[in-house]
């Protein structure tokens, strides 16, 4: 089984950078998947998020099945609650949403997965979930009922994903949620990735090359692209044969 955490740090001391294709559950057809994956095969992606902030049709994962037929990729599962949890992954981000103060993202939910994951096989990553201000309500705040963080106060932004650190969290992951108007700016990820000493990624906002060699180049290890990918295909092309490494 592959060691997706060590991976992601071997990547992040060797320099490469990482790109994860997020797929919405409700948001692609089964049938769609194994033409999809061929342009994803085609670009620079490494890893497959799986997940939403709801799943009403309870399609993750038969996508997920689907998904594992079409791609030798690491496939993690991107959850936006315990309902979403399925075996047939290779990994889970343990979500816990820093930035806000509703139990039910901080620690509930957790407690209800804890039971499925004990002997499950897939790879829990612990993982400090911050909600930054992307200028557009998103599910992800309708749904945890909270507000993101105010993309000026970097003080506020940093001291939560230190306090993810030291409480143990693997990964810290900056969202400004899926179809924001303005991505995480390049000082707030500057200021956070030269404080951490943890993996950072970072998702939301993000349409375009330029766009994803400036996340890069502020230290993002793992870049998160998926409402790209849903409007416009042809996002692959661009990243084709495009090296993002040794971004510093």
């Amino acid at each position: 089984m592959v060691n997706i955490y060590q991976n992601i740090l071997s990547a992040k001391k060797e320099g490469k950078k990482l790109l994860a294709v997020l797929i919405d559950p409700e948001k692609i057809e089964l049938e769609n998947v194994p033409s999809f994956f061929e342009k994803v095969h085609q670009s620079i992606a490494t890893h497959i998020f799986v997940g939403g902030s709801t799943d009403d049709n309870h399609q993750t994962e038969n996508v997920v099945i689907a998904i594992k037929k079409a791609t030798h990729l690491p496939v993690v599962l991107f959850p936006g609650d315990v309902s979403q949890i399925t075996q047939k992954a290779d990994g889970i981000l343990f979500l816990s949403l820093l930035s806000g103060r509703n139990p039910e993202y901080l620690i509930e939910q957790q407690i209800r997965a804890a039971p499925l994951l004990k002997n499950a096989n897939l790879e829990i990553l612990p993982t400090g979930y911050i909600l930054i201000d992307g200028k557009k309500e998103t599910a992800t705040q309708k749904v945890s009922n909270t507000k993101p963080i105010a993309q000026e106060n970097s003080e506020l932004i940093l001291n939560t994903a230190l306090a993810g650190e030291f409480s143990g969290k693997k990964l810290i992951y900056l969202e400004a949620g899926s179809g924001a108007t303005e991505a995480v700016s390049q000082k707030i990820i500057t200021v956070v990735r030269n404080n951490l000493s943890i993996p950072l990624i970072v998702g939301g906002g993000i349409r375009s090359k330029k766009q994803l060699e400036t996340a890069f180049n502020a230290g993002s290890d793992l870049v998160v692209i998926g409402t790209a990918f849903e409007n416009d295909e042809s996002f692959f092309e661009d990243l084709k044969s495009t090296k993002f490494t040794e971004y510093n």
